[in-house]
């Protein structure tokens, strides 16, 4: 029996501090964020954003950080 959630697809999605969140696909990307350009199930998705977010601060902390 395949998961309900294997059927449904998900858009990854990026905001202007580089913080990643997931968005049923077909539905309007919210104001402020950008579509990342992976797609597919749910937990596809959330194994994407695992991978690739690997410093979860804010861009904005980041760059004070570093002094930038």
């Amino acid at each position: 029996m395949v998961d309900i959630d294997e059927k449904v697809e998900y858009v990854v999605v990026l905001n202007g501090e580089e913080q990643y969140s997931i968005l049923l696909a077909g539905r309007d990307v919210p104001a402020g964020w950008t579509a990342e350009g992976f797609r597919g199930p749910r937990q596809e998705c959330l194994d994407h954003i695992d991978r690739v977010w690997t410093d979860m601060r804010p861009l904005s902390v980041r760059r004070r950080m570093e002094g930038n």
